[in-house]
């Protein structure tokens, strides 16, 4: 039976809370424990909890149940090489001709974690290929936890940030490419710190 409006609320609740660090990595989410407080029947809740398996911010075990994804250093790794290689497909597929896309700029006052998400997504949709900005888009969700805690880790975020953003509101390719492949590639190697970080903070 398809819930309906109440299963889309449901899941942009839960979505925003897993990318906020409401919860931790490998907490279980039991739709009966969570559907009281989401103003919600259990039917809506395991409804947008398989929605969310989908875009893998949540899992599901053969143990039984839901489940946010464990994260460890070779799977963050991974998520920050797939980031790389997304955004350097979507500025290879970027219109060559005539003048480059209005760009939206990430406002200063945003938290970081926010900020990457809107440059990179706003880098994709330039992209001539539309599955660029979807893919992008779900990958910065499931990137959202560990981005709100890389300032703990690394220095200098928010000038780096800011200048993969100016290369991209000026259309400079070569820079952007190169901005996105040393921001992906720092990210890498302080991989294990960051996904202690994930842990520790609340």
């Amino acid at each position: 039976m398809n819930s309906g409006p109440t299963a889309e609320r449901v899941h942009e609740t839960l979505r925003k809370r897993i990318m906020t660090r409401a919860y931790r990595p490998g907490d279980r989410l039991d739709p009966a424990v969570l559907a009281a407080p989401l103003a919600s029947s259990v039917t809506p809740v395991r409804d947008a909890l398989h929605l969310l398996t989908g875009e893998g911010l949540v899992e599901t075990r053969t143990s039984g149940g839901f489940h946010i994804p464990a994260l460890d250093e070779p799977a963050l790794k991974d998520l920050y090489d797939w980031s790389a290689e997304l955004l350097a497909l979507a500025i290879h597929a970027w219109p060559r001709a005539g003048a480059p896309a209005p760009m939206p700029v990430a406002l200063a006052d945003q938290p970081i974690a926010d900020r990457a998400s809107e440059i990179f997504l706003a880098v994709a949709r330039r992209s001539a290929n539309g599955e660029h900005p979807r893919t992008v888009d779900r990958l910065n969700a499931r990137l959202h936890a560990t981005r709100s805690v890389e300032p703990h880790v690394l220095d200098g975020v928010e000038e780096e940030l800011a200048a993969i953003g100016l290369a991209a509101v000026s259309g400079e390719r070569d820079e952007l490419r190169r901005l996105s492949t040393a921001y992906h590639r720092r990210r890498r190697r302080a991989a294990a710190a960051i996904v202690r970080a994930v842990y520790r903070f609340d």
